[in-house]
């Protein structure tokens, strides 16, 4: 022991000793010279030789009068009612009155005072070595039922009373050094302790300790504290670990210490930003799930705290929640969460914040018309004055499906009345949402000028949300660019399309794959690759599929047909290795179902290739391939009905295409193709031919193919009856041709 903690025991003694002489005279004296003759030799004193005591003893009293065991931060000196009589007496408790534990109480009487530096001289001057032997023997046998009540605590090398006070002394010693910035000395503090409990105990507690709740409460204590400073000393693998262990073991832990625990752990596995692997075999229940990843496991913990709170275990914590809807929105299953909000008492969360919640998951689940009923049951409450979220996001919902557009321009042009000199931000979304709408409802327009008035104002309201957002909204740009290339005023759009990759920095595939598409309608087809292979650069690996189509497309366009079946095949090596990646949640099922049209339609386009070269053989094997995905699919159909169509079997090309229409009935490929099959079928098929081109051009305006097979039934018609229409419908087919993509500009 160092002179300087010597000095400060001894005058600590003293002044201790001055006031026992006024109580108990000699035997005061006594007991003190005993205490100090331990603390200055280590020589261990019989406790019998000191006077019996009915005072309780310290390692078991409730001594929360004098701070009990004081946390980080509350280091000013508090009132100390703790005597040496009291020391004494809990020493007394064991055979011995030992160095040790002489230390380990003098140290906890620092750490009350506040005398941090002071406490953890103190306690570094236990040999934790030596003791933790006898601390594993008298576990290990305590542990032991049978024996704990054959033998009681007279075989045991150390007392229970004396397993907690080292214990909490070093549980002291944790807390000053965390206290002094020095983190990974205390974890590495906390951690001797669960590997000594764990060592004695394998089999974990189990209730063993109930009857000695100090030791119970500084068990638990160390097992929350210690991941805490595993997270501190920066040292994140170990703090995951003894999270686990402090779960998996069996600590005994009191059910809210144990849900603070899961809690945080959680919320470690969520925003640590480390991957964490998961539970070792060991810890493994057959048959029971084990979670993959971070994400999984944290939603695990999650549901378990909200189980819990349902249960009654354990108070309601509002960010149990926000936690668990962050977690399950970034692994898609938003449909976990909808029904973990359904089970919450309306105390719990109030009817609008929960109907909104429930519109937003069911919504990302693809069941729009679930997520506007819940909204219009919050839009036709007379108490929710304030409905401006809710409009807007019935009026996303409205503008993303386009089933119930003119339903959804009600929503918008009440929200963008309510944010009027408002939030130009919501505002700004507001008018997009309506400009989307209001396209959809000008192709449903019957006459030429409505349709025309109505694609004007159409642009008219999109620049007004591209004003209100001053060029900052991504999806305004998108939309302008788009409208306008819908509308063949391609300048106007190309301008948009390049505002939109200087604001994304060409960071995302959709900017790059519509400007590449927009020159491709200005036929600057070598311009439109060069975007493309530029996009291929700039993109991430898991976008060149897409891209990779369209380029095969332009290739096609010039004439390139050996280069562009090479695009195809790389396309189709692209989608391959995505479909082997690893992923979890509805959102990674959504994008498999979406790779997996993409690779039907590009077999699709491999065939229609083949067709035109004859090459039949390799036509079928591409169909089957196709098939093979899925075995309903108009496109397919259609595929082979132009496969027939080539070959001469006329009958089983319009079956095919009749199949294909089976499917979908507005599939405007297959119309036209009918149509065309049955121009060359004389007068009686000539109105039947005309209603699936107009069928087409309905579905479809700007179609060119459509047109020119509308102009062929026309000319076709007897005494040239219809010449001027087939003139009309010749011009229109040519200037669309003319400013035709390759593919479809959405």
């Amino acid at each position: 022991m160092c002179v300087w903690g010597v000095n400060e025991v001894v005058l600590t003694c003293k002044m201790k000793a001055k006031r026992c002489r006024k109580t108990r005279g000699i035997r005061g004296r006594g007991r003190l010279k005993k205490m100090m003759k331990c603390i200055f030799f280590g020589k261990q004193v019989k406790a019998d030789e000191a006077v019996d005591s009915s005072e309780s003893s310290l390692a078991t009293r409730d001594y929360s009068a004098s701070g009990g065991l004081a946390r980080v931060g509350e280091l000013e000196p508090k009132k100390n009612t703790s005597t040496i009589e009291e020391a004494e007496s809990s020493l007394r408790q064991s055979v011995y009155l030992n160095y040790e534990e002489a230390r380990a109480l003098l140290g906890r009487l620092e750490y009350q005072k506040g005398n941090i530096e002071a406490a953890l001289r103190v306690f570094e001057g236990i040999d934790i070595d030596a003791v933790i032997p006898n601390i594993k023997v008298s576990l290990a046998r305590r542990g032991d039922t049978q024996k704990r009540h054959s033998q009681g605590d007279a075989l045991l090398p150390m007392s229970m009373h004396a397993v907690n006070l080292l214990f909490e002394a070093m549980l002291l010693k944790s807390k000053s050094l965390q206290a002094l910035g020095r983190f990974e000395e205390a974890a590495q503090s906390c951690q001797v302790i669960v590997d000594t409990v764990e060592s004695a105990i394998p089999q974990g507690l189990n209730g063993k300790f109930f009857n000695n709740c100090k030791l119970q409460e500084t068990l638990n204590e160390v097992v929350e504290l210690l991941p805490d400073l595993w997270k501190l000393a920066g040292a994140h693998h170990k703090a995951i670990s003894s999270y686990r262990h402090a779960l998996l073991y069996g600590w005994n832990l009191e059910p809210r210490s144990r849900a603070r625990i899961e809690k945080e752990f959680a919320i470690c596995l969520l925003y640590r930003g480390i991957d964490a692997s998961p539970p070792t075999l060991r810890f493994q229940v057959e048959g029971s799930f084990t979670p993959s990843n971070n994400i999984e496991e944290a939603i695990l913990l999650l549901l378990l705290l909200v189980r819990k709170f349902r249960l009654g275990t354990i108070d309601w914590d509002p960010s149990i929640m926000d936690h668990l809807t962050f977690a399950l929105s970034i692994s898609g299953d938003l449909g976990t969460l909808a029904r973990k909000l359904e089970g919450l008492p309306d105390a719990i969360i109030e009817r609008k914040q929960k109907y909104f919640a429930l519109a937003l998951c069911y919504h990302h689940q693809g069941e729009d018309a679930v997520s506007l009923n819940l909204l219009k049951n919050l839009l036709n409450d007379r108490e929710n004055r304030n409905c401006t979220p809710e409009l807007l996001f019935a009026s996303k919902i409205s503008a993303e499906g386009t089933s119930c557009s003119e339903e959804g321009i009600g929503y918008c042009l009440k929200a963008i009345k309510r944010l009027e000199g408002d939030c130009e931000i919501l505002a700004s979304k507001a008018n997009c949402f309506l400009g989307i709408l209001s396209s959809v409802q000008s192709r449903l327009a019957t006459s030429d000028s409505k349709r025309v008035q109505m694609q004007s104002e159409v642009l008219e309201v999109l620049g007004t949300a591209e004003k209100l957002a001053k060029g900052t909204d991504a999806n305004s740009l998108y939309n302008l660019a788009l409208e306008n290339a819908e509308q063949r005023k391609l300048d106007a759009a190309f301008s948009y399309a390049k505002q939109l990759m200087r604001l994304e920095a060409g960071s995302g595939s959709a900017a790059w794959l519509l400007l590449a598409r927009i020159l491709s309608a200005q036929k600057r087809y070598i311009d439109a690759e060069t975007i493309v292979n530029a996009a291929l650069e700039q993109t991430g690996k898991w976008e060149h599929a897409e891209l990779l189509r369209t380029g095969a497309k332009l290739q096609l366009a010039q004439g390139k047909t050996k280069i562009a079946i090479e695009t195809y095949t790389h396309v189709l090596a692209v989608l391959q290795v995505r479909k082997k990646s690893f992923g979890f949640g509805k959102r990674h099922l959504q994008r498999k179902k979406q790779d997996k049209m993409l690779e039907m339609e590009t077999w699709h386009d491999l065939a229609n290739i083949y067709t035109k070269l004859s090459q039949w053989q390799d036509a079928e094997v591409c169909l089957s391939k196709s098939e093979a995905l899925c075995p309903r699919s108009a496109s397919r159909n259609h595929s082979r009905g132009l496969l027939y169509e080539a070959k001469g079997l006329i009958k089983e090309a319009q079956k095919s295409y009749w199949d294909a229409l089976d499917e979908d009935p507005n599939h405007v490929p297959s119309l036209i193709s009918m149509a065309r099959i049955m121009v060359y079928h004389g007068e009686e098929s000539r109105p039947v031919a005309r209603s699936f081109a107009r069928q087409a051009i309905r579905v479809d305006r700007n179609n060119h193919s459509a047109w020119k097979i509308l102009g062929l039934i026309h000319r076709s018609a007897p005494n040239g009856e219809s010449n001027a229409d087939a003139a009309e419908c010749f011009a229109a087919a040519a200037a669309l041709e003319e400013t035709a993509p390759v593919e479809p500009f959405k």
